[in-house]
């Protein structure tokens, strides 16, 4: 890639420089050279050899945080993005307005039963945050507040609670505090008797955490420097954290550590994972100090899970089974030799995994692209599906906490239906709404959902779910949101959002494309779209809106495309691609500098991620990821209006991916169109932490969509 250096004139000054300023930007003691336009990086070019390959990187200095050049950088970028998007600020604040008044801002969620405790979250009017309480018997009963998150958050500009565990004996509370959005939390412990909290607190932890059953002893996982939780320790409670005892070390970098206290409570399951393989270990919950033992030592690209039932586990494996299938094993010598089947593998079937209850099995598969339970009766063996009313629908299970019940619950939506938290009793096949999120103003009759499918150039049928309003007339092409992830085995499920309102009620289609990398369709989809068969993920996008614009839904001068982290990487490749298919790029904390993170193994997660992207230390590997690697792959042409966006804090996708990106992007293209970098510099790789605060992101990102597509009137 050559950089056309009468684009690259501008450049940062060193820190003690002349302040110079932008038009209408407010400067800082850290100038930027006057120009009639965008701030323009700095050019350092930095010279890479690997495998025999030469690469000039320009803007690798952009990763010194420390460095104040680099933050007045991004300052400047988010001075400009606030120039740029002046106009829109009463748009801005109509939308804004349009999604919080749909919420039904003082709620409650279902309680939840534990033993004789009924726990729940409410939220109050004009509260960022929920509120975790309990009530002791029957709803009518006094309330305890065990967390408030509005007091706790008030001093900091991002909270976050990371993990909330009561004790067995309900008499302490283990909850976690992200204070910056780097995902790395402190773990307290409170006496709900008394409101205090102890004075041990332990620092650098994860969001592992489990009690034993004497409700004196905590187990939880700790973080290396790479931000991968790879210890588990033991602490008693009233002790002083330098007491705790290291109880398990994963030394592979490719594994990350869980730890979780089975339903049955009878175990505390230690889960240990690669994105290829698994290993599971399990502690008897009535005797924390005792050793863990292996269910089934780890082989290479085997993956299981456990939940627990008597004297078995159940055990959920693609072992022999590339769809997964459900096995049996006894809890004294549970290793494989000793594995009897429970449910086959099928191959048009994918089995997610299963929780057991006293006496029920629910088991979790996907077929066709649609979450389905299926329920087995563990004493005559008899099976049934929970029916679901509509034919594109989502379904997410609970916790459901209570192993002595025959009540199930989940979450149930759809692209038009609200969440809706159902219970299904599995015995009597019956179905009760337990509530189902208000929408203020919210009709769903007017409203529709479908899916259709596009063709992948291999011939492959790649799913597409879309809602609009249903007086909207399809003959002529129509502002369109394509939204689109692909990565992880992770299945981009239609589910209700009431913020698109605000655009289906301006005349918009909203679709997702289900491509591959995801697991949709089953554990071949995941497959076909990581590693070296990583391409296929953005060809089915593409497939997908070529689909869209052909029949007639939208037009590509009406298309705009979605998507964040891996889904930013997405959108990175395909605007590489085919630039001249899309109007508007919204790339979210986009994972964008491939190839230099994944050569970096000092760098979070990059270790555990070689079995998604592949080791870029192999030269065939290298080869593969450097094809399609967008900030390795931006060209001089035009590109369309893009905005995009970043956390200084973010632990997954650093702040100077997206940065880089967009600063090469601006030094080679050939087109006016806006690019727009919006750095949050008080937050990670979820955004801003208070539900309100969400909302304004959420109206920037429309205004500019609206903005750039002639709609902000």
């Amino acid at each position: 890639m050559s950089v056309n250096p009468a684009r690259t004139i501008s450049s940062i000054l060193p820190a003690g420089g002349p302040s110079l300023e932008y038009p209408g930007i407010e400067t800082s003691s850290i100038g930027i050279e006057t120009v009639s336009g965008p701030p323009v990086a700095r050019v350092d070019p930095r010279v890479y050899s690997v495998h025999g390959e030469t690469r000039v990187d320009e803007y690798s200095w952009l990763r010194d945080r420390s460095d104040p050049e680099v933050i007045a950088y991004l300052e400047a970028e988010n001075s400009y993005t606030g120039a740029l998007m002046r106009h829109t600020e009463g748009l801005q604040e109509q939308l804004y307005q349009e999604m919080r008044g749909r919420i039904k801002e003082t709620d409650l969620s279902v309680p939840e039963r534990i033993d004789d405790y009924l726990y729940y979250y409410r939220t109050e009017t004009g509260s960022q945050y929920p509120i975790f309480c309990r009530k002791r018997g029957s709803l009518v009963a006094p309330e305890e507040i065990l967390l408030d998150q509005n007091t706790l958050a008030s001093e900091h500009t991002y909270f976050r609670i990371g993990v909330s565990e009561v004790s067995p004996d309900h008499r302490l509370l283990a909850y976690s505090v992200d204070t910056s959005g780097a995902e790395e939390f402190r773990l307290y412990i409170k006496d709900l008797s008394t409101g205090a909290l102890l004075s041990e607190s332990m620092g650098g932890t994860s969001l592992g955490v489990a009690w034993a059953n004497d409700s004196r002893t905590l187990f939880y996982t700790v973080l290396d420097e790479a931000r991968r939780p790879c210890r588990i320790y033991r602490h008693t409670v009233g002790s002083s954290p330098r007491t705790d005892v290291m109880v398990y070390f994963e030394p592979d970098e490719s594994f990350f550590l869980d730890i979780n206290r089975t339903r049955s409570r009878r175990y505390l399951i230690l889960d240990i994972a690669s994105h290829s393989t698994s290993e599971v270990r399990f502690l008897n919950a009535d005797q924390p100090e005792a050793s863990f033992q292996v269910v089934q030592v780890r082989q290479p690209g085997v993956e299981y899970s456990v939940t627990h039932h008597d004297d078995h586990f159940f055990i959920t494996t693609n072992d022999g089974a590339p769809n997964f299938r459900l096995v049996r094993a006894p809890v004294a010598s549970p290793s494989k030799a000793n594995w009897s089947a429970v449910l086959p593998p099928r191959p048009a079937v994918k089995l997610d995994g299963a929780d057991a209850f006293r006496a029920h099995l629910a088991v979790y598969e996907r077929e066709a692209g649609l979450r389905r339970i299926r329920l087995v009766d563990l004493a005559s063996g008899e099976e049934h599906l929970v029916p679901f009313p509509e034919p594109v629908y989502t379904v997410r299970a609970h916790d459901n906490p209570e192993f002595d019940t025959t009540l199930l619950r989940f979450t149930y939506t759809s692209l038009v239906t609200p969440n809706s938290v159902v219970e299904y009793d599995m015995a009597f096949r019956t179905w009760e709404v337990r509530k189902q999120t208000e929408v203020i103003g919210y009709d769903p009759s007017l409203y529709r959902s479908e899916r259709v499918f596009a063709t992948a150039p291999d011939g492959r049928k790649v799913p597409i779910s879309l809602v609009y309003r249903a007086s909207l007339h399809l003959g002529a092409a129509r502002p369109l949101l394509l939204n689109g992830y692909g990565a992880y085995g992770f299945s981009y499920d239609p589910a209700f959002s009431s913020n698109i309102l605000s655009l289906l009620n301006r005349g918009f289609v909203v679709a997702i494309a289900h491509v591959r990398g995801g697991e949709e369709m089953g554990r071949a989809w995941y497959e076909g779209g990581k590693l070296l068969n990583k391409r296929s993920t953005f060809t089915d996008f593409i497939a997908c809106a070529e689909h869209l614009v052909a029949e007639g839904y939208t037009a590509p001068d009406r298309l705009a495309i979605n998507g964040g982290s891996a889904g930013g990487l997405l959108m990175g490749a395909v605007t590489n691609l085919r630039p001249d298919l899309f109007r508007v790029v919204l790339a979210e904390v986009p994972f964008v500098d491939v190839v230099n993170t994944m050569l970096d193994a000092s760098l979070p997660l990059t270790v555990i991620e070689y079995d998604e992207w592949g080791n870029p230390n192999d030269p065939a590997a290298y080869a593969y990821i450097r094809s399609y690697s967008p900030y390795d792959n931006i060209e001089a042409k035009a590109y369309p209006s893009m905005l995009v966006t970043a956390g200084l804090n973010d632990p997954r996708v650093a702040y100077w991916e997206p940065a880089k990106w967009t600063a090469r992007l601006r030094a080679v293209k050939t087109d006016s169109n806006r690019l727009l970098l919006r750095i949050n510099m008080g937050a990670g790789h979820g955004g801003p932490s208070g539900r309100f605060d969400f909302l304004r992101e959420i109206a920037l990102k429309y205004a500019f969509l609206l903005d750039v597509l002639g709609m902000s009137e």
